[in-house]
């Protein structure tokens, strides 16, 4: 049986550098895709950055359990960090209001293999990145909403009604980016679906 996260948190803290390496191995895909549709270049340096920051940071980690949001948080501020780098506006990146798209309109780079998983993909850049950022990590990791509210340091329930807006900004971008009615009723006919394919092709999109 594999070793949990606590377990291998506890080693590494204890000064086990094995623990530690397990540890991020079992998280380098999920933080691949996290980055996947998000950056369109330079998201290995991201990934990079991201554990790295993790190492000089896991001492301030008090709750094991919260290992994978105290990741993603990281995974976040280097996100965030990265567009605010980028803008060149007076008013800074807000990931409340500003869409992925809003900073890099360029398509997409993950080679989804079907047109619907490449209208998915681009209706989720085109929502507000937090609103985003709830989409992924509720399709492709399962957070729980427990774990969200500690990566946003928002209420939990707040993080319900954060799912909620976000599926209704996602459905109206599907709308209006899918190019026939037929696409759209193929598409939201099973999200779910197409999420889940996506989950393998955002993790080999790191370059």
């Amino acid at each position: 049986m594999a070793d949990s996260d606590e377990e291998l948190l506890r080693r590494w803290k204890d000064g086990d550098v094995r623990g530690g390496e397990v540890l991020f191995g079992r998280y380098y895909d999920a933080v691949a895709r996290f980055f996947g549709n998000k950056v369109s270049r330079g998201r290995a340096d991201l990934v990079q950055s991201t554990f790295s920051t993790c190492l000089e940071k896991v001492g301030e980690l008090q709750d094991a359990a919260s290992f994978r949001s105290f990741l993603f948080s990281i995974a976040r501020f280097e996100l965030l960090h990265h567009y605010r780098r980028k803008s060149r506006r007076e008013t800074p990146f807000d990931p409340e209001e500003s869409s992925v798209h809003d900073m890099d309109p360029t398509p997409s780079r993950v080679l989804a293999h079907h047109r619907e998983q490449r209208l998915l993909l681009e209706a989720l850049r085109h929502i507000p990145l937090d609103l985003q950022l709830v989409l992924e990590l509720t399709y492709w990791e399962k957070l729980t909403s427990a774990e969200m509210a500690d990566l946003l340091s928002i209420p939990e329930g707040t993080v319900k009604s954060r799912v909620r807006r976000a599926r209704q900004q996602l459905d109206a971008q599907l709308t209006q980016l899918a190019k026939s009615a037929a696409l759209l009723e193929t598409t939201t006919s099973d999200l779910d679906g197409w999420a889940s394919q996506l989950r393998a092709q955002l993790a080999d999109s790191a370059d």
